[in-house]
């Protein structure tokens, strides 16, 4: 993974835009939601606890990546000043994000959260009796917990922990021993609560008081170090190096090889540092250099260095009018009867589910009647964010311990749920479960189950009959509560029979024939997809209708958007719907003026990859698939994916009319990207595509 720096432009072709100034602009679409009026007030706080999040994994990962990338780059002439000088602006921009982000928490949430009565309450600000409480819960719940590290030749500067909260404190005076050691380290467990609320006694009627760890602390620094003056103090957090660096050919047993990774991943490379605004220059310099960072690396923020635990704040408040109104998804009883057989309805014909319109628990109910079902023999599943507690995965463990034949592809290097999936990895061995972990080199993320069961012909002979479900999403039930995807339940014998031949590959690493309707990656996809692109040029060159409509998360491969471009070169009208990072320039007079790019940010996030091309007049000139894959290099050529056509005309309008038109309307949560990369609102008070849907298919809560 390098640094993205575009090549030089042609006149057929533009110079693409860059990743990870293309990353930054999603995240300042997303602390836009902060900003919004219309949006629940506890909401908005939500929205910049997700930002920060959002940037959390950008300097653990992407940014990470681009340091290294740079580094390779010293090592080849006339590389790394190109990639210095795009990390530069990228940091500029990366820093003026954060300052923006740290003036709508503070000029523009918490006023209006003080408003509704919902108060952070600093030490300046707390009366006597709450400075006794304040006093008391730290003497009993945080003291004992806080050891105060002394720096000397025989007390290091102590390992610090990727994203852990710490206070470094300069002493006046003089220590035990006579020495003056001035400098202090203060580590704070993560097991503390960063958000505490006050006693409503202790606040006047109706207003809702919280103290942060971080005042609590602040409070009562000199209390940790025997009567030593504290001079001064800051706030400090270290951003690391989150990837698990393992050579997967070089290790006998991958699941022990990643646990092993684990323990080391909290103290990787640092990467950035944030520290309080008021923290003296001194105490900064000496943390830059304790982790050999540069002062571009510093973030000197107005607030709390860790915005994401505010979420504490989200779930401890009392008000439902601030929050999102609870909307319960709707079981689809018109095709899934509740008291009727589900693989008997799939048998009949293709079923589709829209989440999170509609509810997740059809799929659940799937495997549920798989489990108990005597006939069915064996079930095959892929695994790539499940979380920590899953239904599912209890119930292939259910499967294993009655005798069915159950084969779990899981996926190991999930980036943050590698510990997960360990976990559940292990579990299914112990019943007797064939676990297997994709194929070394590839992360495995197809959304793929297939059951298969042993039936009878109408002349009463054998019949081994498959039913499979397909997802552009994750088997995460809770996810699938906050996430757009769609799921496709079937029993198409030829669908099937290409699943079964995917799950034969992972397994046994065996050559099978090519799949027939199934696109995978990093075989067919790719090549499918430009070949369709291609189909579409030809058209719009003969006269013939032209149409491109593709809603993917992210679209940075090169050859695709090249491929987009010529298409479109040729006369075909594009749209595309990214939610994420675009590296195509639409809009170029002469170049990209048929490619327009529009993102949607709302209540859900939107993950659902539905890809439609049109060639021509006839009913078969037209193409939509649904898919597991983003349109980036490494969905393309490192994972394995999957896209499967929608073969029902039916289920396919319908797709059309939820998944792509409903978001080509937007006027609401829809942005519009133009040729420098950079976004503007559609509207505020038009139609919104989730709205639309959620008034369709769901209930009040």
């Amino acid at each position: 993974m390098t640094m993205t720096v575009a090549p030089e432009a042609s006149p057929e072709m533009p110079a693409l835009l860059n990743r990870e100034r293309a990353i930054l602009e999603f995240n300042r679409r997303v602390l836009a939601q902060a900003r919004r009026p219309d949006v629940p007030l506890l909401e908005r706080l939500r929205y910049v606890t997700i930002m920060s999040s959002n940037m959390d994994e950008f300097f653990e990962v992407r940014f990470a990546d681009a340091l290294e990338a740079m580094r390779r780059a010293g090592q080849a002439a006339g590389s790394e000043q190109l990639q210095r000088d795009a990390l530069d602006e990228v940091t500029a921009e990366a820093h003026e994000l954060i300052a923006e982000q740290y003036r709508v928490f503070n000029d523009e949430v918490m006023p209006a959260l003080a408003r509704e009565r919902i108060v952070i309450l600093n030490h300046a600000e707390r009366n006597a009796a709450q400075r006794a409480w304040v006093s008391r819960f730290f003497e009993t719940q945080v003291q004992p917990l806080l050891m105060p590290v002394g720096l000397d030749p025989a007390h290091p500067f102590p390992l610090v922990a990727n994203k852990s909260l710490n206070f470094i404190v300069r002493l006046g005076g003089h220590d035990a021993f006579g020495r003056h050691n001035a400098i202090a380290i203060v580590k704070v467990p993560r097991a503390l609560p960063r958000v505490i609320r006050l006693p409503d006694a202790l606040m006047s009627p109706g207003t809702q008081g919280f103290v942060l760890l971080t005042s609590v602390i602040r409070a009562h620094l000199d209390e940790l170090f025997g009567g030593r003056p504290v001079e001064s103090f800051s706030q400090f957090r270290v951003t690391r190096d989150s990837d698990i660096d393992i050579d997967e050919l070089d290790v006998a047993n991958l699941r022990q090889a990643m646990r092993t990774g684990l323990t080391t991943r909290h103290f990787g490379q640092a990467i950035r540092l944030e520290v309080v605004a008021s923290c003296p220059e001194e105490l900064w310099r000496m943390l830059l250099e304790q982790f050999e960072l540069p002062e571009a690396a510093l973030y000197r923020v107005n607030g709390p260095v860790n915005l994401v635990r505010l979420n504490q704040l989200i779930d401890q408040a009392d008000g439902a009018a601030l929050r999102f109104k609870p909307l319960e998804p709707s079981w689809p009883s018109g095709r899934l009867p509740r008291n009727e057989s589900i693989l008997a309805r799939v048998a009949q014909g293709d079923i589709l589910l829209h989440h999170p319109f509609e509810s997740f628990e059809p799929v659940e109910a799937f495997l549920r009647e798989a489990v108990a079902d005597p006939a069915v023999l064996a079930i095959k599943q892929t695994i790539y964010r499940t979380g920590s507690e899953s239904v599912l995965m209890e119930l292939l463990i259910e499967a294993a311990r009655r005798g069915k034949e159950v084969t779990v592809v899981v996926e190991l290097k999930a980036r943050f749920d590698e510990e997960a999936n360990i976990n559940w990895a292990e579990r299914l061995e112990a019943v007797g479960a064939q676990v297997v972990y994709g194929i070394v080199g590839f992360k495995t993320h197809a959304k793929l189950m297939l059951v298969t069961r042993r039936e009878t012909t109408r002349r009463g002979q054998p019949l081994l009959r498959r039913y499979a479900h397909l997802s552009t999403g994750n088997y995460n039930p809770k996810t699938a509560r906050l996430y757009t995807d769609v799921g496709m339940l079937t029993a198409d014998p030829l669908l099937t029979a290409d699943a079964d031949a995917v799950f034969h590959q992972l397994a046994s690493l065996t050559k099978v024939r090519t799949p027939r309707h199934l696109l995978t990656a990093p075989f067919a996809l790719h090549r499918r997809l430009l070949s369709c692109m291609s189909l579409v040029a030809d058209a719009a060159r003969a006269g013939q209708p032209a149409r491109i409509v593709v809603k993917v998360n992210a679209l940075t491969d090169p050859g695709l958007i090249h491929g987009l471009i010529a298409a479109s070169q040729a006369g075909a009208e594009i749209d595309l719907i990214v939610r994420g990072a675009c590296m195509l320039p639409p809009g170029i007079a002469g170049i990209t003026d048929r490619i327009r790019v529009r993102s949607v940010v709302g209540r859900f996030l939107e993950h659902t990859r539905v890809l439609y091309f049109r060639w021509g007049r006839r009913d078969e000139d037209e193409m939509l698939y649904l898919s597991s894959a983003d349109w980036m290099g490494r969905n393309m050529f490192r994972r394995i994916e999957v896209a499967w056509p929608v073969r029902d005309a039916a289920l396919r309008q319908r797709v059309i009319d939820e998944c792509l038109v409903p978001y080509l309307h937007d006027r609401c949560d829809a942005w519009q990207q133009d040729s420098q990369g950079s976004y503007q609102r559609l509207g505020e008070h038009g139609p919104s595509a989730q709205g639309a849907l959620a008034r369709r298919f769901m209930t009040a809560g």
